[in-house]
């Protein structure tokens, strides 16, 4: 017979005793073989150390009976909590390992090194991103006049083998440029009768270019050779941006302080949702390169972020609220990679870059950098724009002499400036850069193109 008692009070443990009566040994090889699986089974219950007792029947190959005795049915042991494995409260938790009283020295020691490495890497990451930036140059064959009046917006295309930028100015003109062909020219269209204050590629078909301008926001289709319609309103357009990566909806901003859903594939219609957030003017709008229902709006003196999904007619409260301008806001964007970083240009002289990490309802002031906004009313407005390659990078236009394009890090240092005593004698409100290659390009205030490459 087989058999396994179990549950006795002096041992507490699980017993198995297998013992061959006469006519065990004829058993088959598979019948062998369950029995010795039985008994690992058996090991293994044991193992649990379950002391109340309870008999469970089974009868085995070769009517061989076996007794377990459990305080619990199988599906009852699933639920069991693995009492052995410490619970971690919720919330951020201290650094401090397990055995920090006997070894607080060398985790001192280790977390020093982490750090050390670290900052090392940052020190040489930034180094090579210098490196990249200076070798970056301006030459008399990569300036051309595209537009007719001052470069209001700009686009550059995702192709890594040329480089197509498309400008539109004040008079409603979009200019293509393929710097990378000059016997090809450039060529300009007539698409708007107001201003292009925005521009983007589509990021899932570079074939279609949507640009806004005060009353229409059309989207270039190459593969059909036109400009359609999407959407067009009374109220003044200011910016927009796409809501999702197939770039299916749109959020446009309107001068006057209301935002709007646009669906992009319904030329000619009229906006989805229309909600007022307060503003007493909406300069630029932005979504969240992560969190898609996330959206930073830059008014008058304020800067918020809004969420989409709770967007009404009236009565919208903001997200977040990134405090200190002074004087009106030119601009505000998420950095690229994780949205963690905004920055903003304000009329009070200074380009400010906010922590929005965590999006609570003050974003904490990062670093304040005083920087010359005053362009008057013959020049575009400087936008601050992130490198969509680096994280804690941005580049904006300079009132500078000599003329000049300027990059900061997010904490307030100046990694370089594009200067070219040559070939660069005008201020660059707008600039673009490649989303993968290492290209910039500034427009100035007569319609001009400079590629730094």
């Amino acid at each position: 017979s087989l058999a396994v008692p179990l549950g006795t009070s002096q041992s507490n443990s699980w017993t198995v005793c297998i013992s061959e009566v006469d006519g065990y040994s004829h058993l088959s090889a598979y019948e062998r073989k369950r029995l010795k699986n039985i008994t690992e089974n058996a090991k293994f219950f044991a193992a649990l150390k379950l002391h109340e007792a309870s008999v469970l029947r089974m009868s085995g190959v070769g009517k061989v009976p076996i007794h377990l005795v459990c305080g619990f049915s199988w599906f009852e042991l699933q639920k069991l909590p693995m009492s052995s494995q410490p619970q971690v409260p919720v919330g951020p938790l201290p650094m401090v390992p397990e055995d920090q009283a006997e070894n607080s020295k060398w985790t001192e020691a280790l977390l020093g090194t982490w750090m050390r490495i670290t900052f090392c890497w940052l020190s040489f990451w930034f180094s090579r991103y210098q490196e990249s930036l200076s070798s970056m140059v301006l030459s008399e064959e990569n300036i051309r006049k595209v537009v007719k009046a001052r470069v209001c917006s700009m686009a550059i295309h995702p192709s890594e083998s040329t480089i197509l930028v498309a400008a539109g100015d004040k008079l409603g003109h979009i200019g293509l440029w393929n710097s990378c062909r000059t016997e090809e020219g450039h060529h300009m269209f007539i698409p708007h009768s107001f201003q292009v204050n925005c521009m983007h590629f589509s990021p899932c078909n570079p074939a279609h270019l949507l640009s806004l301008s005060n009353d229409t926001l059309r989207c270039g289709d190459v593969t059909r050779a036109v400009f359609d319609e999407i959407c067009r309103s009374e109220e003044s357009f200011s910016c927009f941006d796409f809501l999702e990566e197939h770039a299916c909806s749109a959020l446009v901003s309107h001068w006057g302080g209301v935002v709007a859903v646009v669906d992009t594939r319904t030329p000619g219609a009229s906006a989805e949702l229309s909600a007022d957030i307060g503003f007493g003017r909406t300069r630029t709008v932005h979504v969240h390169p992560v969190n898609k229902h996330y959206f930073l709006a830059a008014g008058l003196l304020d800067v918020c972020v809004f969420d989409v999904r709770y967007l009404k007619a009236k009565g919208n409260k903001p997200l977040s609220s990134l405090p200190g301008h002074t004087k009106s806001v030119a601009s505000a964007y998420f950095s690229p990679v994780t949205g963690s970083r905004v920055v903003t240009v304000c009329a009070d002289d200074k380009l400010r870059v906010y922590d929005t990490t965590s999006l609570s309802p003050t974003a904490k002031l990062l670093s304040s950098i005083r920087h010359n906004n005053n362009t008057g009313r013959w020049l575009t407005r400087f936008r601050a724009i992130w490198d969509p390659k680096q994280e804690h990078c941005f580049l904006v236009g300079s009132m500078a002499q000599p003329r000049q394009i300027q990059v900061f890090q997010d904490t307030g240092k100046l990694l370089h400036s594009f200067c070219n005593v040559d070939c660069l004698a005008s201020v660059c409100s707008i600039n673009v850069v490649h989303p993968s290659q290492n290209i910039l390009v500034g427009g100035n205030s007569s319609g001009r193109l400079h590629v730094f490459k």
